[in-house]
């Protein structure tokens, strides 16, 4: 049986400007940091904003969440996931963010998208075949 799930990981060392005077990282950053892992996914079913572009359509995020776990803090190493749950007619992705060092779970979210036409600046109401090929495409080749 053919896994069909699309996923990424990417590791990234927090920045001074990404926090407080505390030394804690804004919250407002955790979705810079979804947004890489995101983008990372994407690009394996070669499907990036670029190319998004290209095939005619935009992903605006019309729903997001996150709940906060323990801190972040500057200059930690931290793994974000990033996991295509939802397809069909959105796009729906989970995140999970970790401490590098000690694998333990620091933050958790989801964002959810949904296909624009750009010609007609209309809302999709089922993800366009620029999307649902790329999928079928990589996972039937998993």
């Amino acid at each position: 049986m053919t896994e069909r799930t699309l996923n990424a990981e990417v590791v990234i060392m927090t920045s001074f400007q990404d926090a407080d005077p505390m030394g804690v990282i804004y919250h407002g950053n955790y979705f810079r940091y979804f947004e890489e892992a995101r983008r990372v996914m994407m690009e394996k079913i070669d499907y990036g904003y670029l190319a998004m572009s290209a095939s005619g359509y935009m992903w605006p995020i019309i729903d997001t969440a996150v709940r906060y776990v323990k801190p972040i803090q500057f200059n930690q190493e931290i793994r974000v996931t990033a996991t295509l749950t939802e397809y069909e007619n959105r796009l729906r992705t989970d995140y999970v963010i970790y401490d590098a060092e000690s694998g333990k779970r620091l933050t958790k979210g989801h964002t959810t998208q949904v296909a624009v036409s750009i010609a007609e600046q209309e809302m999709c109401f089922v993800s366009p075949k620029a999307l649902t090929d790329r999928l079928e495409a990589y996972f039937n080749a998993a």
